[in-house]
């Protein structure tokens, strides 16, 4: 189950389980959770020991209660990324601001930079593929660790790419610079031009990428000839 989404396919019991163990970082006890969702001892424990399985909650340090510790159950990392976060509004203002004081090109040239550079690392589980399908395939792979819901599909006679869950599609709507990232990250992880055959912001239900063959190395005979053209060029100036 990804996390994006393992919020929303949790009960209601569980979500507000997660909430206040959300606004209590100290931990809860399994009586005040009781309290808390208003149900018994063993509703709490067989919820607490789902969320546990799937390492959202885990055990916290025993509370004092005047006698026998009380057990305390804490939120782990992977539960606190369950609780949606909204970073566009940060990025929107981040991308007016360096378009006001850096300008448009400027604004490109770094989105296609970042985008290149995060394609570089990703390279070694990517680039190593031998012909185009398989780079379509590790290509996918990897966009859809990145929340991106990527699939393989066939077109005619070659496959692609779709991804049905842009990460940036709030913010491109507003910047369509943005989508300049996500090829300059596909090129460099796969090694190879990468072209973008349909966009969501286009109307599109789906952005769809084609990973293009290798280019060619120029023959013999046209190196010859672009050194000829040279040659004629300097002697004509």
């Amino acid at each position: 189950m990804k996390q994006a989404s393992a919020l929303r396919q949790l009960g209601g019991t569980q979500r507000k389980l997660l909430r206040k163990l959300l606004l209590s970082p100290q931990g809860a006890s399994v009586e005040e959770l009781c309290s808390t969702l208003g149900v018994t001892h063993n509703a709490v424990r067989q919820h607490l020991t789902a969320l546990m399985a799937q390492g959202f909650v885990a055990h916290g340090e025993s509370m004092a209660s005047g006698g026998r510790p009380r057990a305390c159950f804490v939120l782990q990392p992977a539960g606190r990324e369950l609780f949606p976060r909204n970073y566009a509004l940060i990025a929107d203002n981040m991308l007016e601001y360096l378009y006001q004081h850096a300008g448009v090109g400027a604004v490109q040239a770094m989105l296609a930079e970042m985008g290149a550079v995060l394609g570089r690392n990703a390279a070694a589980r990517v680039a190593t593929a031998t012909d185009r399908g398989e780079a379509t395939r590790l290509l996918a792979e990897q966009l859809d660790t990145l929340g991106y819901e990527a699939q393989v599909v066939e077109v005619d006679d070659h496959t692609e790419v779709e991804a049905w869950n842009c990460v940036f599609h709030s913010l491109a709507r507003q910047h369509p610079d943005v989508c300049k990232f996500d090829l300059a990250f596909m090129s460099a992880a796969t090694g190879r031009p990468v072209q973008r055959t349909a966009c969501m912001l286009h109307g599109a239900p789906a952005c769809r990428f084609r990973v293009d063959p290798f280019r060619q190395a120029a023959s013999s005979k046209q190196v010859s000839a672009a050194g000829n053209q040279a040659g004629a060029s300097k002697a004509r100036c």
